[in-house]
């Protein structure tokens, strides 16, 4: 077989590794790039279980699933560089790499996969620069990684899975949660996160949202308020809540930087994230030889990031001659079938539909 460049699989979340163990499987040579000191991205980070059916690891936590996928990468002897940022994608694929802030390699591949994640929204309002105000996924950063608590009373924007995910795990590591606060007049959450909070007796304020946050060197109290039609506070609704913490659980938006800078075209897909590369459904993006994978291609679960990973890590080692079309046909339509799987239900439907729309929008550019 013609001896080819390596796959490089930039990102080492969950959809990264699961694409690089895909290739390594199938004999494809690949280099893993994180820009982290470890891999394993945001599972590090996941210490409630997952859920669903046993494909996708029901009743297994989310830091369980990242160690077992590192040792299988390990036991693979994928080539694997941490904290190596990648700051550029050359026309040919030349991937310029800046590996501890002191080096640079040029690495020429023959296929590029994205798994680059999310970046967290910001909100800003009076006071939003204040010491004590976060992001959810930085406060589950100090909580679940560093073992810090950020702070003793946490006031939550956001009702989404990850806002009411962090909320239980600050009141396990012994925060108090005054409450989730939600401009929305319905919850966003799927019902067996927020019925955790809900049983602890966590209020959650629907149709409100934050003024206001107050102190004077870090955060001492938050205003919130109900909203009107248009999302606008109703000053008569004002009430004001003893906090030192506001965590922002306001959304993610796909990071774009290198698919942009790869030539990758791009759509805007609300239900997903907003905007985000345009792909098909083996995940390639207008660039052929360029695959997006994970949150980077819309942003959804782990699992589903790990299936993404799956079906570009299984299609790009076929379009190398490392598997036969037999093969290939086979393993994609298993991983298809599991994420049709993790696509059910009243949030999954959303998902679901909207991946149809993105595939179909690419098969007519």
């Amino acid at each position: 077989m013609e001896k080819h460049k390596p796959v490089v699989v930039v990102g080492a979340g969950p959809a990264g590794l699961c694409a690089a163990i895909e290739l390594k499987k199938a004999g494809a040579p690949v280099i893993l790039l994180d820009e982290n000191d470890k891999p394993g991205g945001q599972l590090f980070k996941q210490i409630h279980k997952f859920f669903g059916s046993r494909e996708h690891k029901a009743g297994t936590r989310g830091f369980t699933i990242g160690t077992s996928l590192l040792d299988e990468s390990l036991k693979l002897g994928i080539d694997v560089r941490l904290e190596t940022e990648v700051v550029g994608v050359d026309p040919g694929l030349r991937v310029w790499a800046v590996r501890q802030r002191a080096s640079s390699e040029l690495i020429e591949a023959s296929r590029l996969i994205l798994a680059t994640g999310a970046t967290e929204n910001a909100l800003s309002f009076p006071g939003w620069t204040l010491p004590g105000v976060m992001t959810a996924g930085c406060a589950q950063t100090l909580i679940n990684v560093y073992r810090v608590l950020p702070g003793k009373r946490v006031l939550i924007i956001g009702s989404g899975n990850v806002g009411v995910i962090v909320g239980y795990q600050l009141m396990q590591s012994g925060a108090e949660v005054v409450g989730i606060v939600e401009a929305l007049p319905s919850l966003g959450g799927y019902g067996v996160h927020t019925a955790k909070l809900a049983r602890a007796g966590v209020p959650f304020y629907t149709g409100t949202t934050v003024v206001r946050a107050e102190g004077v060197e870090s955060l001492e109290r938050a205003t919130i308020a109900q909203v009107d039609g248009s999302f606008k506070p109703i000053a008569s609704t004002e009430r004001t809540l003893d906090v030192d913490t506001i965590c922002l659980a306001v959304g993610l938006t796909p990071s774009l930087e290198l698919s942009s800078l790869a030539g990758c075209r791009t759509i805007y897909v609300p239900e997903l994230g907003g905007r985000m590369p345009l792909h098909d459904e083996y995940m390639r993006s207008s660039v052929q030889e360029v695959y997006v994978v994970g949150d980077t291609a819309g942003v959804e679960e782990a699992s589903t990031a790990m299936e993404e990973g799956r079906l570009a890590g299984v299609h790009a080692a076929w379009s190398l001659g490392y598997m036969s079309d037999d093969d290939m046909k086979e393993r994609v339509d298993e991983t298809k079938q599991r994420l049709n799987a993790l696509r059910q239900g009243v949030f999954g439907q959303k998902r679901f539909n909207a991946k149809a729309r993105i595939i179909q929008e690419s098969q007519l550019r």
